[in-house]
């Protein structure tokens, strides 16, 4: 269906075929006037072609050669009746005029450039001021050939605007490129009207086999060729083309004007697809009942009941994706485990799984509903799309498998790396063995934190705790998220710690390690000029063995220190002399760390999972005799509960 540009157009050829599909839908009711019964009748909507002498007057009246495609567009007929849907007449060598700009569009569009507008920009701006117009009658579309924005086969690029577009003018590479497209938009407004005669030709039945023969290379795993192939198909409004290629490029991260081309309203495949619709989207944009609005149409009771079932439970974030089969047993074991931060192995498991996934239908291609699944959704990076949309799977589930995508770093050191952004000034966490996650509300919780919270991002974590609840000058509880830190490790990490507290701080190691080893973190850049900070205790069987703390030059330390974490090798350079906002050997102590105890965190789930938090005892010790100390209430008013 795409015509390959050059040297040469076979003119004669695509517009014979334009014309006879276009004849064989006439609709009498959308006559213009008495030259589409013609058309309709001779099967043509062009006229005789131009006489040489025609097209040597035009370019004498033009003062430029004309572009090889209009020109040989000449040579075979001299103008075009119904340009796509709403150019219906286009110049021929007599109609052909330099635009005149009657609406001071060039004033108007120029407003908007600036010193740093590209040259594209500028010749989408001042296109009014040169263009050769080339719409004779339209529904207020012009058609402008740009003589000034010409490529190396002397092809003039083609801008087409309307006002009720609103948008900038759209540019074609050439007058043959405009004609194509034109003959596409013909091609889906007749495939998409429900008034018009049965549209059904040989450029439809070829299209429709090839979007057939896609979805079949897309469950092979071949996504690239069948997302190419759905994206031309689509262009010309075949059905089916874009549900098919939605699934696609949603699992890869570009979810902008996607809405699955109303499959989504369909009961068959609603229950995958529209919680994905509503994620993506954003409960904002959802009205009333929850219908978003142009691109869920024509839902049954049904639909619309479901709908509102998955809208509440994404507002109180009990969502979870399910499926059927081996799969669905996959999915399960996939939250438990990245629920706990182990997201590699989770993203692992599903892969392993999806050979025997199984489409709700025929137009199903993938599990998309994976995006909406607030534990399983985040690990759907763009590359673990890829892999994912790579792996063969459903009825044609043979052949090679994709390799998983691991994006976590193994260790600790990570940690080192201060975000670009700001984020991530300090951090503390405490490593336990022999326990599992949930079990460390018990060892360490506050008097309000001794169950876990359901699994949140660190940021929704803070921000609920922050609306209620008091805080004081003294108390330093952390809120935490925890999970698994490698074999027989536990982890319960704060990102955002209070400024350590050199006189009351208690390490909570001694309280966490009753039935085993313990290990507390605390590290931040200097941010009081006091030098930047690196702690390490560890614990066992509720004894402190060792510690240090590293701030700025100085080191205390206490206990018999291993070697490999010896703070005099690890930070030489830190207290050689001369203060850094950052600590050198931070990463160092990180990796030797994780090396002696062989604990990781996983620092995809910290930065962009959902994992289980609890709010911690304090890190501090309580006032002593003399100390003063302030409380800051939150929420509602309480009563007055300040002084040592």
């Amino acid at each position: 269906m795409t015509e390959t540009a050059g040297a040469s157009y076979d003119w004669r050829g695509f517009l014979t075929r334009w014309s006879e599909e276009w004849a064989d839908a006439y609709d009498p009711d959308d006559a213009r006037d008495s030259g589409d019964e013609e058309a309709r009748r001779t099967r043509w909507l062009g006229f005789e072609p131009a006489a040489p002498a025609r097209v040597a007057a035009l370019e004498e009246r033009l003062g430029h050669r004309l572009p090889p495609s209009y020109q040989t567009f000449l040579e075979v007929t001299n103008g075009w009746r119904h340009a796509g849907g709403f150019v219906w007449l286009l110049a021929g060598t007599e109609e052909a005029r330099w635009h005149e700009d009657d609406a001071g569009l060039a004033e108007i569009f120029q407003e908007n450039l600036d010193e740093d507008a590209t040259r594209e920009e500028v010749l989408e701006a001042t296109i009014w001021t040169r263009g050769l117009e080339l719409a004779v009658d339209s529904d207020a579309m012009t058609v402008m050939l740009d003589p000034e924005d010409v490529d190396p086969l002397g092809e003039w690029a083609v801008y087409t605007w309307a006002p009720w577009r609103a948008s900038p003018p759209e540019r074609h590479a050439s007058f043959w490129e405009f004609m194509q497209d034109a003959y596409r938009e013909f091609h889906s407004l007749r495939a998409r009207s429900d008034d018009a005669p049965e549209f059904v030709n040989a450029t439809t039945e070829s299209l429709d086999a090839m979007v057939e023969e896609a979805r079949r290379d897309a469950l092979r795993g071949d996504y690239e060729r069948a997302e190419a192939v759905f994206a031309q198909a689509q262009k010309y409004g075949r059905p089916r083309a874009g549900a098919l290629r939605d699934q696609i490029v949603w699992l890869l991260g570009d979810r902008h004007a996607k809405h699955f081309d109303g499959l989504a309203a369909d009961p068959v495949y609603a229950p995958e697809l529209l919680p994905a619709l509503i994620a993506g989207r954003g409960e904002r944009t959802w009205r009333g009942d929850g219908a978003y609005e142009g691109h869920v149409r024509g839902r049954s009771d049904e639909v619309r009941a479901l709908e509102r079932v998955v809208l509440r439970q994404l507002r109180e974030g009990t969502y979870a994706y399910t499926a059927s089969g081996p799969f669905g047993d996959a999915v399960e074991r996939a939250r438990e485990q990245a629920r706990w931060g182990e997201v590699d192995a989770a993203w692992r498991t599903l892969l392993t799984a999806l050979p025997q996934w199984q489409p709700l239908g025929v137009d199903h291609l993938a599990p998309v509903g994976l995006v909406a699944d607030p534990l399983l959704g985040p690990l759907l990076t763009q590359e673990r799309g890829r892999a994912l949309l790579a792996t063969p799977r459903g009825e044609e589930a043979t052949g090679s498998r994709a390799v998983p995508v691991d994006e976590d770093p193994q260790g600790m050191a990570w940690l080192a790396e201060r975000p670009s952004n700001g984020q991530r000034r300090g951090y503390r966490f405490l490593l336990v063995e022999g326990v599992e996650p949930d079990a460390l509300p018990a060892l360490i919780g506050a008097e309000d934190g001794t169950e876990l919270h359901e699994p949140m991002t660190l940021w929704d974590a803070r921000s609920k705790l922050r609306s209620s609840g008091t805080s004081s000058s003294y108390d330093d509880k952390a809120l935490v998220a925890v999970g698994r830190a490698g074999h027989g490790w536990s982890f319960a990490f704060d990102s955002a710690p209070h400024p350590f507290n050199e006189a009351r701080f208690t390490s909570p190691a001694v309280a966490a390690s009753r039935h085993g080893r313990a290990v507390v973190v605390w590290a931040s850049s200097d941010e009081f000029d006091r030098g930047a900070l690196f702690h390490l205790s560890v614990a066992q069987r509720s004894t402190e063995r060792y510690a240090y703390t590293v701030l700025g030059e100085r080191c205390d330390r206490s206990g018999e220190i291993p070697q490999d974490l010896d703070p005099d090798r690890l930070f030489s350079e830190a207290r050689s002399g001369g203060r850094n906002r950052e600590l050198p050997g931070e990463a160092a102590a990180l990796t030797a760390i994780a090396t002696t105890f062989g604990a990781t965190l996983p620092r995809f789930a910290l930065d962009h999972g959902r994992l289980h938090t609890f709010v911690t005892r304090s890190w501090t010790r309580p006032p002593g005799p003399g100390e003063t100390y302030t409380v800051i209430t939150f929420g509602p008013p309480r009563p007055n509960t300040s002084d040592a």
